[in-house]
């Protein structure tokens, strides 16, 4: 008996669809068509420069390119952003044991205690369930750490925005900037875990040097939007970064080979800025649309980035309306149990399309979306 295809295959062939407008992740799905055509691409322009476990070639280009967008001394190609997060926290801690950071972040949430098993370092979690702590929290925290019987000094603080599991919500900049004041006044070293940092600069209007700014060292993800297969950007000072690589390999990040990453990455962030604020543009004027049919809302978070609350009312099937959309070549991601409504992440695959088809398909969708009395 041959089964027949689910919502979740539907959606699997509609984000490989070049056509489709896509409202789940951050960047442009990537599929092997595509990403051979731009390696194929990349090699007839003699854009690759091969590395030697991860030093020099295009890796090298990478580094340089991304430390002056930032701002930075010097930066650090990394396989993944938790070995960029793991070491970056290990060498601001030295013999200091304790860092504090959020709740709901990555670090502490998804990769696995790494900090107490690798390093011996001592998470101190803040903000539990919410996007960020305030800069009072973090006060009572470093004054808890050096009131008791034995001092245990925080050795640094990790602050991670957007917040992946508070639906891409950003620490706002006012809070950022007194929490790093308060870190610098006390000579701790503050990390910023900015996987999505262009993308955040992009949402806030807040230049991603001005952000860096703020920080000791900075990590930024590779894949998420730039259409890299894996990798990740560490950047700080010199004397931070300078023979970081040792400490890479021991973790066993050094790979043989990382140029066709490297290189997928600079040819991606050419142009990003302005794609994703075109893309952002349109997604206000689409969503001003969409919000005057009934039976539907698209909600902004207070302090949100590119991910946006799904609102509808009763009198709408939300699977069925998922699937409505899959038929006119819109993708909406089923609702997850991190969160009660859908989510709509704005790419720039939004630019696929006009927005008068896609709020013309949202239309039809929920005229065919509605329950039976």
């Amino acid at each position: 008996m041959i089964k027949k295809p689910g919502l979740a295959d539907k959606a699997t062939d509609q984000r490989n669809n070049p056509n489709a407008v896509v409202f789940a992740g951050d960047g442009e799905p990537q599929i092997p068509q595509s990403v051979v055509a731009r390696i194929t691409g990349l090699l007839r322009s003699d854009k690759l420069q091969p590395d030697t476990y991860s030093i020099g070639g295009s890796v090298e280009i990478l580094e340089s390119r991304i430390a002056q967008e930032l701002g930075m001394e010097a930066a650090i190609w990394m396989p993944t952003g938790t070995l960029a997060n793991q070491i970056a926290l290990r060498h601001h801690c030295g013999t200091k044991s304790r860092i504090v950071l959020q709740e709901q972040s990555h670090i502490y949430h998804d990769e696995g205690d790494a900090l107490v098993k690798l390093s011996g370092l001592n998470a101190i979690p803040l903000a539990y369930g919410r996007p960020y702590f305030s800069v009072n929290e973090l006060r009572q925290a470093l004054k808890e750490a050096t009131s008791g019987r034995v001092l245990n000094h925080v050795g640094a603080v990790s602050i991670e925005s957007p917040v992946r599991r508070q639906a891409g919500q950003v620490v706002p900049w006012n809070e950022m900037q007194s929490i790093t004041k308060l870190c610098h006044d006390q000579g701790i070293p503050v990390h910023l875990d900015a996987a999505r940092l262009y993308m955040m600069s992009a949402a806030t209007g807040i230049n991603v040097k001005k952000y860096a700014s703020l920080f000791d060292s900075v990590y930024v993800s590779l894949y998420k939007y730039f259409g890299a297969p894996f990798g990740a950007i560490l950047a700080g000072p010199h004397q931070f970064i300078e023979n970081m690589f040792h400490d890479r390999r021991m973790f066993g990040g050094g790979l043989p080979s990382s140029y066709l990453s490297a290189a997928l990455a600079l040819e991606g962030m050419n142009g990003f800025p302005d794609r994703f604020d075109e893309s952002f543009n349109k997604a206000k004027a689409l969503f001003k649309i969409i919000n005057k049919l009934p039976d539907i809302e698209i909600r902004k978070f207070q302090n949100g980035s590119n991910i946006f609350e799904l609102l509808l009312t009763k009198n709408i099937n939300t699977d069925q309306l998922i699937n409505n959309l899959l038929n006119f070549d819109i993708v909406i991601p089923e609702t997850k149990n991190d969160w009660p409504v859908p989510l709509i992440h704005i790419n720039t695959t939004i630019l696929r399309k006009p927005n008068s088809e896609i709020a013309k398909a949202f239309s039809n969708a929920i005229r065919e979306s509605i329950e039976p009395a």
